[in-house]
């Protein structure tokens, strides 16, 4: 499957943003390589995103171990596998100036995305989180050049504090208004601790939600984040991570017990090939 002769790029940002103006919910999950990608494809999905984590690990590197170019060259082979909108994690933009982050979401777009994200992740263990008025700059910086690119790139900021153990809801809320007031598309803020939290970040703000699930803590469903009022839904490493769990469970159970009951739970090769070939 190639996207070619698919529809354009300003027609998958648009389908892109017709999912996130419509009341309901969307599921936007995250391949990490050109088969995964076919296979999420032909499962029925509306849109994709990139998971950095899960490319890393694709190429045997921890997460974050990967260049600006790299991320961009991966996204462009993840836009050329689908007809699908696609989103991306880009980071905290690889650099810490907006102009920076301003910079990656241009890159970014000439690639084929309809969508990405900036984080407020500094990279620095010492001190995880940019500074409330650098983070909104970089915010705004990179609004500014997604208006620019001629057609609805959607633009989604991001909020780290949970992830990097800042548990602080009323910092994080005030960050993600902060962003939407600076002209973000969509507002993310990972590793919320429950649906009680999702909720009042829902009512926080006007623009859509997205929430990422297959982190550790409380299963919330589909049907509970839908009336907290979360418009989207990615899963980031979660599905790289189960594969590899996978694999894991399945070399163990060969090298300990002498058995190969994994392949019992195994894709058919007549599946494979159907979403291989894009059927």
């Amino acid at each position: 499957m190639n996207n070619t002769s698919g529809p354009t790029q300003a027609e998958k940002a648009q389908t892109f943003k017709a999912l996130h103006d419509q009341d309901g919910i969307f599921l936007i999950p995250n391949p990490w390589d050109i088969g995964t990608t076919r296979i999420l494809t032909g499962l029925g999905f509306d849109a994709l995103a990139t998971t950095s984590a899960g490319f890393a690990f694709s190429q045997g590197r921890q997460e974050g171990v990967v260049s600006r170019d790299e991320v961009l060259e991966h996204a462009r082979t993840i836009v050329n596998a689908t007809p699908l909108p696609v989103s991306a994690d880009l980071e905290n933009g690889y650099g810490h100036a907006p102009e920076a982050a301003a910079e990656m979401i241009t890159l970014a777009a000439g690639t084929g995305l309809v969508g990405g994200s900036i984080e407020d992740f500094t990279g620095d263990g010492e001190n995880p989180i940019y500074d409330f008025s650098l983070a909104v700059e970089r915010v705004a910086a990179s609004t500014e050049a997604a208006r620019a690119l001629g057609f609805p790139f959607a633009f989604t900021a991001r909020a780290e504090n949970y992830l990097y153990g800042r548990p602080d809801l009323d910092d994080t809320i005030k960050r993600l208004q902060a962003f939407e007031a600076a002209g973000a598309d969509v507002l993310y803020a990972p590793g919320l601790p429950g649906i009680d939290a999702v909720k009042i970040v829902c009512e926080a703000v006007s623009k859509p939600v997205n929430v990422v699930m297959g982190l550790a803590g409380r299963p919330m469903t589909v049907d509970e984040l839908r009336d907290a009022g979360v418009r989207r839904i990615s899963v980031g490493a979660s599905f790289a991570r189960t594969a590899l769990g996978a694999l894991m469970r399945a070399a163990t159970e060969i090298k300990e017990a002498g058995t190969f009951t994994y392949a019992n739970d195994a894709a058919s090769f007549a599946e494979l090939n159907t979403f291989m070939a894009g059927e």
